[in-house]
């Protein structure tokens, strides 16, 4: 087996199953242990896969469990994230006080932003906030600790910031969606942040794909029925007919 097609094979295995040791992959791919820990090293490096302790884990099932990095996140359903993207920045009026969530597809929002949109932003998000004052857009950022995989800035000064404000907008990222768990993350201080300025926020909009819906990570920070949810791909009826649920079709050649 030639070393690219092993990879893909490694890859479709991890993706189908969610883990798979070093022993499964050696087994099915019929490379030796020490070819397929170097092998996951490579793939790790490219953001294909999450290496762990005696095998590997897919990026999706990773997510639910850890922060993935934004430089993992890019790579996951890029069309759909800049579906829902430019179908949030076309909510956003010169009139508006925006909270921006950390996340990849809310950064992907920042990036279709109009520099002469006339809204003025909020954001935990280090990033974020680089990417609006390099377009020259009013931002506010607020103080906390920063989280190293997310860039994003948490604790008790940064709910004492959100207190103070009132957003008539606000956009949100989500590692998993269910209908009893609500909208779940990983992290514990993310989650209380995203909780406060949910509840600061006269309009607020979760920004999700379809592989989010259905699935639960370790924390709640709100109900399904405290934001509207817009999603893109593959989404299932029941999940579409919900008032509070916008399908946004994916983008020919995205």
């Amino acid at each position: 087996m030639l070393a690219q097609e092993r990879l893909s094979r490694i890859v479709r295995m991890v993706g189908e199953r969610g883990t798979a040791t070093v022993s499964d992959l050696a087994q099915a791919t019929g490379a030796s242990e020490s070819t397929i820990r170097r092998d996951l090293d490579r793939l790790h490096e490219a953001n294909r896969l999450v290496k762990v302790h005696g095998g590997a884990m897919a990026m999706e099932a990773a997510h639910l469990t850890r922060d993935l990095t934004l430089a993992e996140r890019h790579g996951l359903h890029a069309g759909e994230k800049l579906a829902i993207a430019r179908h949030a920045a076309s909510l956003v009026g010169p009139d508006d006080f925006v909270y921006l969530d950390c996340g990849a597809t809310v950064e992907r929002l920042v990036d279709q932003l109009s520099p002469s949109c006339g809204a003025t932003f909020a954001t935990n998000s280090v990033e974020h906030a680089m990417r609006l004052a390099a377009k020259g857009l009013a931002v506010i950022v607020l103080g906390g600790r920063l989280t190293s995989a997310t860039a994003a800035l948490t604790g008790p000064d940064t709910l004492e910031a959100v207190a103070r404000y009132h957003f008539t907008l606000g956009f949100w990222g989500s590692n998993g969606i269910t209908e009893e768990c609500g909208y779940t993350v990983q992290d514990r201080g993310e989650a209380a942040v995203k909780s406060a300025a949910l509840a600061h926020c006269a309009r607020g909009f979760v920004l999700a794909d379809a592989s989010k819906l259905g699935r639960t990570s370790l924390i709640t920070y709100a109900p399904l029925s405290s934001a509207t949810l817009v999603t893109s791909g593959d989404v299932p009826d029941e999940w579409a007919r919900r008032d509070n649920v916008v399908v946004v079709p994916k983008e020919p050649g995205e």
